[in-house]
């Protein structure tokens, strides 16, 4: 395996990934993510096979993309049945989610951002209202990914990255309020939102609400 050019953040994100086996048959499998960088991922738990150098495609919420398979875990190895991939075109964003850029370390990669970290994120549209901090106006947006940690909202016009946001979240017909913080901005796309404070009533509502969208931990 190639030396990293960058660190990987272990990560839980909900994927898609789909190709043709090296039987030439083909397949798709809804898994998730073990850790990601900018240029990459790992995977685990694909019941395809597959060879190095193949390249497969996968979707994570509205994004889609092709990777190559870098490797492969040989049985009997503590990679058996994890791959490692490379996406083809990595100019282009394909997370959602804030990633440390070249050249640092791995370990020491402790943003605010670690709690969120630690939830799956699981494919949901729902509506929202943001309300920008020192600003009277309201936004209206949809989120299409969530978590207990975060979610992304897409907007054509995306919030500078680091504005604090009061959020209005419907679950249904449930409505939630929970103060965020823009860590990542995608212009085109969106922003990807940290939450930071929301009642313990309506963080056990999410909770319920993501554990009935999935069989996923949250």
């Amino acid at each position: 395996m190639a030396k990293r050019r960058e660190p990987r953040v272990e990560l839980q994100l909900p994927i898609r990934v789909f190709g043709t086996d090296i039987n030439g048959k083909a397949f798709s499998e809804n898994i998730v993510t073990v850790d990601v960088s900018r240029r990459g991922a790992k995977l685990s738990n694909i019941q395809a096979q597959l060879k190095e150098g193949e390249t497969i495609g996968m979707t994570y919420g509205q994004t889609k993309g092709r990777f190559v398979v870098r490797w492969v875990g040989a049985p009997g190895t503590p990679r058996a049945g994890k791959i490692g991939i490379e996406y083809t075109s990595p100019e282009k964003p394909f997370w959602s989610v804030p990633l440390p850029g070249d050249g640092v370390d791995n370990f020491g990669y402790q943003s605010s951002s670690k709690d969120r970290r630690r939830h799956v994120r699981v494919k949901s549209t729902n509506s929202v209202e943001l309300n920008p901090e020192g600003d009277r106006s309201r936004i209206w947006g949809k989120a299409t990914d969530l978590s207990l940690g975060g979610c992304f909202v897409e907007m054509p016009i995306p919030l500078k990255q680091g504005t604090t946001v009061k959020m209005a979240l419907w679950l249904k017909e449930t409505k939630l309020w929970v103060t965020a913080k823009v860590v990542s901005s995608r212009p085109g796309f969106g922003i990807g939102l940290q939450f930071s404070e929301m009642p313990e009533e309506d963080s056990d509502r999410l909770k319920q609400f993501l554990q009935s969208l999935s069989r996923l931990p949250v």
